[in-house]
């Protein structure tokens, strides 16, 4: 192995993704240890060596050093690069586990990034392609990362388990990241959505619109849900169906929920009347949680916020999805030492983060987010679920502490 004097250490293979794009962002090599060590199946999966594949590519110069069982890992890396390229995704996972940590990283890159990915596009593990380009790209946006080349298109689309689908991804490079405020959801102005159907009857598409908006248009008019039947080699290697639906606010927030269906010959069948209701009521679930941002891009949102300038962004959250807060603990991003404790998932109402961006995080600023993630634990277990409706809560955040 090289030498990791310097390195930062972790052990297991949860959030091997976030310490891969946080050591590529910041620069610091990291060596991960005990992966899966007393696994039947030890050491890294395919999924997760075609990613290390994937930041090899995008990277130059960078350093990867796996031991024979796979369970170490060394990562030193090296200048994010870009170019144009392609790479073949595992259809273990979709095309979403490696979009969303391209996500991250195109806009600091050398020269703007031209890719084009293959494999799944949907499937029921990871965030569709649809969903992203709904959702994602009007994020970063937000944050100033906008051009005639900031694109992502499905060119074929792919199910589980064979695969087949491809994906067009490109992004313009920005130096600097606008500070955001997003405080204000607004209310739903309007529902789109995409009904996909690959190898199967038209007709599962035409099902699938029927029943989502049975349950929609009980709440608002504007309702239009597009249906995509690909056929030939553009329509992947497995049969399957799906939707993905977005809500927009009147200040511009994008809500979205998606379902697929199984997987060819494993679980039961599932009806296409079930999916699109089931879907609906979904993002009727996403809406009532609220929030600026849904809860697929969460993490995106708040890793951007802590790599843009030393300004203040603000952003209203809902309650916080497993992927962006596993366990009530600290979020630490390599990319600036930056540590802020967030609230549990156990929180009803909405919980509003903010970031603020210094080259050295005072004692201070650590103290503050430790006292009002005190008081919301206390709160919380005082069944006082309207916090962030009283006064005293209101003052607390505002304290400037000399």
């Amino acid at each position: 192995m090289a030498s990791q004097a310097h390195s930062l250490s972790y052990s297991g293979c949860n959030f091997l993704r976030q310490r891969l794009v946080l050591s590529t962002l910041s620069g610091r090599p990291v060596k991960i240890r005990k992966i899966r060590a007393r696994d039947d199946n030890p050491g890294l999966r395919d999924f997760e060596a075609s990613f290390i594949r994937l930041l090899d590519k995008v990277t130059n110069g960078s350093r990867i050093e796996i031991n024979q069982t796979g369970t170490t890992l060394y990562y030193q890396p090296g200048l994010l690069y870009g170019g144009s390229m392609e790479h073949d995704c595992s259809v273990l996972r979709g095309i979403g586990y490696y979009l969303e940590s391209l996500l991250c990283l195109a806009p600091f890159m050398k020269h703007p990034l031209r890719i084009v990915l293959r494999g799944v596009t949907n499937d029921q593990v990871d965030p569709s392609v649809d969903v992203l380009k709904a959702t994602a790209l009007p994020l970063l946006k937000q944050f100033g990362i906008d051009s005639e080349s900031f694109e992502l298109k499905v060119v074929r689309r792919g199910m589980p388990p064979g695969g087949g689908g491809e994906v067009f991804f490109s992004c313009p490079v920005r130096k600097v990241l606008k500070p955001i405020q997003l405080i204000d959801p607004g209310k739903i102005k309007r529902i789109r959505g995409m009904a996909y159907s690959v190898r199967v009857s038209p007709q599962m598409a035409n099902r699938i619109v029927d029943s989502a908006r049975s349950i929609l248009n009980k709440f608002i008019p504007d309702i239009y849900i597009y249906t995509d039947h690909m056929k030939g080699i553009n329509s992947g290697k497995s049969p399957g169906f799906g939707l993905s639906l977005v809500a927009e606010t009147t200040n511009g927030t994008f809500l979205s929920a998606e379902l697929a269906s199984n997987p060819q010959g494993q679980g039961a069948a599932m009806l296409p009347e079930d999916l699109g209701r089931n879907c609906a009521r979904l993002l009727l679930e996403e809406i009532y949680r609220g929030g600026c941002v849904d809860s697929t891009n969460q993490s995106l949102a708040l890793l951007l916020m802590t790599l843009g300038q030393q300004d203040v962004s603000k952003v209203l959250l809902g309650p916080l999805s497993p992927y962006t807060s596993p366990r009530p603990a600290k979020v630490n991003c390599a990319a600036c030492v930056l540590k802020i404790p967030l609230a549990t998932q156990g929180i009803n109402a909405f919980f509003s983060c903010w970031i603020t961006k210094q080259k050295r995080p005072s004692q201070t600023t650590h103290v503050r987010f430790v006292l009002i993630f005190a008081v919301i634990q206390l709160a919380e277990a005082s069944h006082i679920h309207d916090y962030t409706q009283r006064q005293w809560f209101r003052e607390l955040t505002l304290i400037r502490f000399s």
